[in-house]
């Protein structure tokens, strides 16, 4: 009898952990790269998990891992994602090969940022302006391949935010002020949140035309994603983002992230 309570209790416990476990949304983030997330919950992606988290009726778990060491995003995902020790990122490109991601839940660009005093004519990457001025762009980027392919990255700085640990985006928006550089090509999400302190910078979209030849892609649609097969649970984040579009926008909104519903609008 007291063998088949403990066998009993045992099974109760098991059923309760695996309950737990199916409540509970497990998210991998980095721990110190705002705008997007940090260990406090203050970025980005941190509110959007606290919002699909309610709306899953989960508890919200992070497993914190820097994203920006060696090997890159495809290196943090295979150890922490892929690995199991989360269930989700809250932000890939849509359409990414390497994991299984969800509706697409923003929109948004690459971008030049300059000095409004300059009053640069910058409409493409085929601008001619830019073979006049220093250019500062993110290592491993499009923008990097462009400007190889317009003979243009000899006389150009990189900056390696998105490689390098506790570096802030807000470094490049500071070396366009002490003019070090004179226009800066980046992901427009990573500086929107600093821009507020820097308000004689003027950000223009990256087109995906060019003068000739195919077009180029700096405008990417972002998702979250799951690991390959997790079908339930990206089917389960899909509605969560159908039916809070309007509160993901708000908080996009808040951290200044720019949104575009088509490709064709202008900053």
């Amino acid at each position: 009898m007291r063998r088949a309570v403990l066998v009993l209790g045992v099974g109760v416990a098991v059923l309760a952990a695996r309950h737990a476990e199916a409540n509970e949304f497990r998210v991998c983030a980095d721990p110190d790269y705002m705008p997007f997330s940090n260990r406090a919950g203050a970025g980005f992606e941190n509110a959007i998990a606290e919002l699909t988290a309610k709306a899953l009726d989960a508890h919200l778990s992070y497993t914190w891992a820097s994203n920006r060491g060696p090997g890159g995003f495809s290196e943090y995902l295979s150890r922490n994602l892929d690995a199991g020790k989360c269930d989700a990122v809250m932000n890939l490109p849509f359409g990414n090969q390497e994991e299984l991601t969800t509706d697409p839940y923003y929109l948004s660009s690459y971008v030049f940022v300059s000095r409004k005093a300059d009053g640069y004519d910058l409409d493409n990457m085929d601008s001619p302006i830019l073979r006049k001025v220093k250019i500062g762009f993110e290592h491993d980027t499009p923008p990097e391949d462009a400007l190889k392919l317009r003979d243009l990255i000899s006389h150009a700085q990189a900056f390696s935010v998105g490689d390098s640990e506790g570096v802030s985006p807000a470094s490049m928006l500071e070396a366009v002020g002490a003019r070090r550089v004179d226009v800066l090509i980046t992901w427009e999400p990573a500086i929107g949140w600093f821009l507020r302190d820097y308000p004689d910078l003027r950000v223009t979209r990256v087109p995906n035309s060019r003068a000739s030849g195919a077009p180029e892609q700096y405008l990417f649609s972002m998702a979250m994603a799951v690991r390959k097969g997790d079908e339930a649970l990206k089917q389960r984040l899909d509605r969560v983002i159908a039916e809070h579009k309007a509160a993901i926008d708000a908080i996009l909104g808040r951290f200044d992230v720019r949104l575009y519903p088509a490709a064709g609008d202008s900053l």
